[in-house]
């Protein structure tokens, strides 16, 4: 059995805050369900919550979808960045904390625990970001972070200041 053949569970935060950010959210974990070897298992409602960074620009919406994935984390990166690029995401220098039409980022890949230039896993923002850790507790309360912690507990430590439950990320009659 090839590494490709085991479906592994990742975990993905989704955001925007252009563009009607709501919809760009449940456009962006629809196409999930599209990339190769990956099928979309879970999301999160959607939260709203004020920029990161400077305030100046448009509140966010916010959520996380739960994957299985044949795909590395390498792979799954490149494929996610694609997806951003695809659905309108234009990355410039001045861009890390700025407005975004989309914003994918790679969060869990199983137990993976990896650092290179391009990808730590787990993000290390997790257990510190409300609009990343509240929705992954809504999905996945159980999980275990490598070297952060349970899910569940994480969040019983973190601020929901300026968060807010606003609705399905995926769509009104999602389960």
């Amino acid at each position: 059995m090839t590494s490709h053949e085991h479906w592994a569970p990742a975990y993905l935060g989704v955001g925007s805050n252009l563009s009607e950010p709501a919809a760009q959210v449940r456009r962006a974990i629809a196409a999930l369900d599209g990339l190769p070897r990956t099928r979309l298992v879970a999301s999160s409602p959607s939260y709203g919550n004020p920029p990161m960074g400077p305030q100046d620009q448009p509140d966010y919406v916010n959520a996380v979808a739960g994957v299985l994935t044949q795909l590395e984390p390498v792979e799954l990166l490149q494929e996610i960045l694609a997806l951003e690029a695809q659905l309108g995401r234009v990355r410039t220098p001045e861009g890390r904390w700025g407005p975004r039409i989309i914003d994918l980022d790679l969060l869990v890949h199983g137990s993976r625990v990896e650092k290179t230039d391009t990808l730590t896993l787990p993000h290390p923002g997790i257990s510190e970001r409300n609009f990343v850790l509240f929705p992954l507790r809504d999905i996945a309360p159980t999980l275990v972070v490598p070297g952060q912690g349970v899910i569940a507990r994480l969040a019983q430590h973190v601020s929901t200041d300026g968060l807010a439950v606003i609705g399905n990320a995926v769509s009104d009659n999602n389960e």
